[in-house]
């Protein structure tokens, strides 16, 4: 009685296998991993467009006015913000208690989907700014009358009054929302809720010899995502400005500075 010989795979046809099977992976990887990122960089340009239609409904029901950004910072109460509202300075903004609340889909801001390491759970003093999503208004110019002269960081009215908007110049070219974050402590990464522009302004003057620390976020890969006046949605790549200093090399690592030109230009009205 005759047994047929059973066929097998030589070592040489196993190894062939595995090579060609690690090649293949080596060349889909960079692939699946480019439309995973292009997928949360379109989400993310979802949100930031939400965000600036949810505004423009805003001055549609409240006489061309601009959302406040922060109607109670003039004294630094830090209960109120575009985004939400809190009971206690160590919880994060509640945004169904938010002044966009009827203008969202949900009543919720949306969180960026770009992996950012932001620390959750901390006390106010590190984490002063949760439930934004990552994204930061332009408070000086639109959500604040801080802009114009007359108006300094201690008088109420310059933050419950707000930008009208036939204020706005151009509003393709008049920043709204952007992707932000704030390098809180040289060691933790937080959600901001303000894009800060080039220079601070006091009483309708830029102040250029002194300039907030960078809250603008560039996480798709260098760039960062901008929500203008006029409804459109772009991205930015990140300017050369911190390659003069040393000092500031942390703040490019962390993906935090400002695009060209880098002056006030992008947030002003004019």
């Amino acid at each position: 009685m005759f047994t047929k010989k059973r066929e097998a795979f030589s070592l040489v046809e196993v190894l062939v296998v595995i090579s060609v099977t690690a090649l293949l992976m080596a060349i889909l990887m960079p692939v699946l991993a480019a439309a995973s990122s292009q997928a949360r960089s379109a989400v993310c340009r979802s949100n930031l467009r939400q965000l600036v239609l949810a505004n423009i409904g805003y001055t549609a029901e409240n006489a061309g006015f601009f959302v406040p950004a922060a109607s109670d910072l003039w004294n630094n109460s830090g209960y109120h913000r575009w985004h939400g509202v809190r009971d206690s300075l160590n919880e994060p903004f509640d945004p169904l208690r938010g002044p966009l609340v009827r203008y969202l889909a949900d009543g919720k801001v949306k969180q960026c989907p770009q992996r950012v390491e932001f620390v959750t759970g901390q006390d106010w003093d590190i984490n002063f700014e949760q439930g934004c999503g990552g994204y930061g208004y332009n408070m000086p110019y639109l959500g604040s009358r801080l802009w114009q002269s007359g108006y300094s960081y201690g008088d109420e009215e310059a933050y419950t009054r707000t930008t009208r908007f036939s204020e706005v110049a151009r509003p393709g070219e008049t920043l709204m929302f952007a992707d932000t974050a704030f390098y809180q402590h040289n060691q933790y990464m937080i959600e901001y809720s303000f894009a800060e522009p080039r220079f601070w302004i006091f009483n309708g003057q830029l102040l250029t010899n002194s300039y907030p620390l960078p809250s603008i976020h560039f996480r798709h890969k260098g760039r960062t995502h901008v929500g203008w006046v006029d409804g459109h949605v772009g991205s930015r790549p990140m300017g050369d400005f911190y390659s003069e200093n040393s000092f500031y090399t942390t703040f490019a690592e962390m993906n935090l500075g400002w695009f060209e030109p880098i002056d006030n230009t992008p947030f002003d009205l004019k």
